[in-house]
């Protein structure tokens, strides 16, 4: 057997594995997904006829048009908070360990959490998106070619975040830890253009919502799906979205072969 095809049907027995904990255990999936949706809900109804004043005086579905791309992204970041500890458990149970002892492609083992973490995570942003849609986001400009833009941008997304999050997983000593490590993938949210504009934020503040990888993905994905000007935004994402998944590629790689656990 050729060193691809081992690396295939490994990786694709890492992946039924890492699908079959999630469907067995969905407790932390649900639990990260309750987030956005949550959020999602508590600014629609609640801060919803505020804030849509704050964007200019559009009404509430003016704001759920704007608040749901940010959503989206937000879902990503949470989902991925869970391959971080579904790894680092792996870790601290000694599982790693035993994978490396056997006969198996030592990549297929990282590439099946990704995989199995990134569809995940575009499985959540369809739920979430359900949910946007029942309490009324419309997208009716959007053509098909854009609409596929923006799957490739969430796919690409999370991607990035997953390898990030694969080497949160293993410098983590438990699963505590690796949720704690990871975060950022639900505060950078909080910090973007994900509820606000950047414009409406004090001076400042400004740098921490402009130089970060979630608002020119949210700016991007918006303007796919609503019309809005993307500018520049569009090739920060893409930017953004392959450093974030070179680095964590390579971290994680160079910390799974080099950990002795």
């Amino acid at each position: 057997m050729s060193s691809l095809s081992l690396a295939v049907r490994d990786s694709s027995t890492m992946l039924r594995r890492n699908l079959l904990h999630a469907r067995r255990y969905p407790s932390l999936t649900l639990n990260l997904l309750l987030t956005p949706i949550m959020l999602l809900l508590l600014f629609v109804y609640i801060f919803g006829d505020v804030m849509s004043a704050g964007i200019g005086g559009g009404s509430r579905a003016d704001y759920i048009a704007y608040l749901v791309p940010g959503l989206l992204l937000m879902t990503i970041g949470s989902t991925t908070i869970g391959t971080a500890v579904s790894v680092s458990t792996d870790m601290s149970e000694g599982i790693m360990a035993r994978f490396r002892t056997m006969a198996i492609h030592r990549g297929s083992v990282l590439i099946g959490h990704v995989i199995g973490s990134v569809l995940q995570s575009i499985a959540s942003v369809v739920l979430v998106g359900a949910v946007g849609v029942a309490i009324g986001f419309r997208s009716t400009d959007a053509t098909a070619l854009e609409w596929l833009a923006a799957f490739g941008l969430l796919v690409l997304f999370a991607l990035a975040l997953t390898w990030i999050a694969v080497g949160m997983g293993l410098i983590s000593p438990n699963a505590e830890a690796a949720s704690n490590n990871a975060m950022p993938m639900i505060l950078l949210p909080l910090l973007s253009s994900a509820f606000v504009p950047v414009e409406g934020m004090p001076g400042w503040f400004r740098p921490i919502a402009e130089y970060q990888p979630f608002t020119p993905a949210i700016e991007t994905l918006r303007g796919l799906l609503l019309g809005t000007e993307i500018g520049n935004n569009g090739w920060l994402a893409v930017a953004w979205c392959l450093g974030l998944a070179v680095l964590g590629y390579f971290w994680s790689a160079a910390k799974f072969t080099s950990d002795p656990k």
